[in-house]
């Protein structure tokens, strides 16, 4: 048997039902200038209990195919995001 794939990454959006979309950042060895190399993954995840909300980070886990598209599903939220206090502001006259 072999061992599942696992990241973590942040909430990119949350707007499908029971679907996250988590952005996965790794760091890579470029083969010819040999330089280390950020490159970015977008996943689609399964989210059946609903935690994940946009801006969170997660761990995430592989798993069968369970659309054309998710082959991943959430395994705990790491950290909430912070909520924005936006403060209504008043016109000055």
């Amino acid at each position: 048997m072999g061992k599942r794939k696992e990241f973590i990454g942040s909430v990119v959006s949350d707007k499908m039902q029971k679907t996250v979309v988590v952005k996965v950042m790794q760091m890579n060895k470029h083969p010819k200038y040999s330089r280390i190399v950020k490159v970015y993954n977008k996943f689609k995840v399964d989210d059946k209990s609903g935690l994940a909300k946009m801006g969170d980070t997660v761990r995430i886990e592989e798993t069968r195919p369970l659309s054309k598209d998710k082959r991943f599903r959430v395994v705990e939220v790491l950290k909430k995001a912070q909520p924005l206090n936006i403060e209504k502001v008043e016109e000055i006259k």
